[in-house]
């Protein structure tokens, strides 16, 4: 699968729109005469079973048989990266062949009968430890209770495991980042805490060393801040992207994420009880607030098409409590949410598709219960008031996937930023210089006049070969009188830069296999924007300078010749034919 701006494709092109439910486990589901949602026993010691929900009371299969009941498409399957390691023999699923095997052969078992049986399956990475999400439990971040090296390991790990099965379609990399008692996560600041970094690098890896097929999810922030009054505090989810988004070494393969529940907001951790703000949840806000708030921490992603952070959302969580839930504010949520599900024509992935317990006490959220005697209570067997709702959302037409233009941001905020796999085999082509290279198969577009940022875009032909530029010596016309210049040799086109710090260095010029065109116009960005349509506010606060869509960068002009007084002020921009 890929991506077309705002949609998931198939192989063939088509619009492949996941409908899909979780099926939680075998991130760290806890056995006995207890329920996995009372937190107390995740702390009394049991043995952690670490399979998927369900199995210690029914047969795979049959489990399966639900999710087809349900209309499903799609499995999100979340793991632990300690059920990746943990080699003890688990006794208790109903099936015979299932039994004695480790907790990760058992999700082996799941993955390979559910692609067999039809469904796409996203591996999630849910928790670090084996126990159930989300507080301040050691697994707020990635790299929370084991380093970023072990957490990228395991996920290569995983990404190669499956990689000949092509029916695992996605990695969800990480669950929820929030803060832990003492520190927040970011987006771009650089260090290690940075999740925007953590999880590009991640995502670079898996598609260059271990899988270039998975489509790579990324969730947003799920919590910053302290939760008190008068402090800030807030759940950024995707907002931070807008201003600087992911550009992965294989374009088309990101989908950015996102979770909502009626009982959180987007102030407020969901808690109750002791230190509760008084931030309004998501089911206090009136139908109008709700849109507003989802479109401005996640929808506007997919909505606003054209854009560097233009990208399919997906809901991977949402959901409510069943049968037994006569809380009108709840059941209000969940309506509302659904129909902007539909009415956005989002992708969505439902939590949890199986309970435990009984079919009226235990995790009643879930779509799906077994009894310890292997009877099946169903959210269309019976009462439930959400199946109305979940006939709407899984029977809504899916728009087909158009043509979109591919645009993609480059930033040299803090290190190189090199995309394209062919000038990653020779890396350092300006010495001591931070470099940003376009993907494979896209050109650059634009440049910022400070702030080190560019633009990209698709190409009409790959590149047959590269030079990088830093003198005037292929300079042909005075296009910039006054400036110094740097420009392409004929038929090459910029499809990256250098700086050192703040200061322009060079271009990375890329031969093109047929002519290109040689009339052109100098557009010049040092006062103010002067854009093209497409491809969006790629360097906020930053004048900007950018072509058009029909023409390529055949040269940049800027001031100075030492020192961070070299800013780029002028773009030569040809036609490309």
């Amino acid at each position: 699968m890929s991506t077309r701006g705002r949609y998931i494709v198939d192989v063939s092109g088509e619009r492949f729109k996941l409908k899909s439910g979780n099926w939680h486990g075998a991130s760290g589901t806890w056995t006995g005469s207890g329920d996995i949602d009372d937190p107390a026993n995740h702390h009394a010691g049991e043995k952690a079973d670490q399979i998927p929900l369900g199995l210690t009371r029914t047969k795979l299969n049959t489990v399966i048989d639900g999710f087809i009941e349900l209309g499903l498409n799609s499995i999100r399957l979340p793991f632990s990266n300690q059920m990746i390691h943990d080699t003890t023999p688990v006794t208790s699923p109903v099936d015979p062949e299932l039994r004695g095997r480790t907790p990760l052969q058992i999700y082996d078992a799941v993955v390979q009968r559910l692609t067999a049986r039809g469904f796409a399956v996203i591996l999630n990475n849910h928790t670090t430890t084996s126990r159930w999400c989300c507080g301040v439990d050691g697994n707020e971040r990635w790299n929370t209770s084991q380093t970023a090296q072990q957490w990228e390991e395991d996920w290569l790990f995983m990404a190669r495991r499956y990689a000949s099965n092509k029916r695992v379609v996605g990695a969800d990399l990480y669950n929820e980042v929030r803060r832990t008692i003492l520190d927040d996560p970011n987006w771009g600041w650089g260090n290690e805490h940075d999740w925007q970094l953590a999880s590009q690098r991640a995502a670079d890896r898996i598609l260059t060393e271990a899988n270039p097929d998975l489509l790579i999810f990324v969730e947003g922030i799920n919590w910053t801040g302290i939760p008190v009054d008068g402090l800030p505090h807030g759940r950024p989810t995707l907002e931070p992207v807008r201003t600087l988004s992911h550009t992965l070494v294989e374009s088309g393969k990101l989908v950015y994420s996102a979770h909502f529940y009626g009982y959180t907001g987007p102030n407020h951790t969901g808690a109750t009880g002791a230190g509760e703000t008084h931030d309004p949840r998501y089911q206090d806000l009136s139908p109008q607030q709700l849109r507003d708030v989802l479109y401005r921490q996640a929808f506007y992603v997919s909505a606003e098409t054209g854009n560097h952070f233009t990208a399919p959302v997906w809901i991977s969580e949402f959901g409510v409590g069943g049968r037994d839930n006569n809380d009108p504010k709840s059941r209000a949520w969940f309506e509302t949410f659904v129909d902007y599900l539909i009415e956005t024509d989002a992708d969505f992935a439902y939590w949890p598709l199986v309970g435990f317990h009984t079919a009226r006490a235990g995790n009643g959220w879930g779509l799906l219960h077994w009894d310890a005697a292997g009877q099946r209570m169903g959210l269309y067997d019976g009462d439930d008031w959400r199946a109305g709702a979940w006939r709407r959302l899984i029977n809504a037409p899916a728009k087909p996937a158009t043509s979109a233009e591919r645009w993609s941001m480059l930033t040299l905020d803090h290190s190189d930023f090199q995309q394209s796999r062919t000038i990653r085999q020779h890396p350092d082509w300006d010495i001591g210089a931070r470099k940003g290279v376009c993907p494979d198969g896209q050109r650059l577009i634009g440049l910022s006049h400070t702030g080190n940022r560019g633009l990209c875009t698709g190409a009409s032909h790959a590149p047959t070969g590269f030079t990088p530029v830093r003198s005037e010596t292929y300079v042909d016309t005075d296009w910039a009188s006054g400036y110094t210049k740097v420009q392409c040799p004929p038929n090459y086109s910029a499809v990256g830069y250098g700086v050192r710090g703040s200061a322009f260095s060079s271009v990375l010029c890329a031969r093109s296999p047929v002519p290109l065109g040689k009339t052109g116009r100098t557009v010049w960005f040092d006062r103010q924007d002067n854009r093209a349509p497409g491809g969006g506010e790629f360097a906020y606060g930053h004048y900007k300078g950018q072509c058009a869509t029909d023409e390529y960068i055949a040269g940049v002009a800027y001031t100075g010749r030492f020192g961070s007084g070299r800013t780029p002020d002028a773009l030569l921009c040809r036609k490309i034919v």
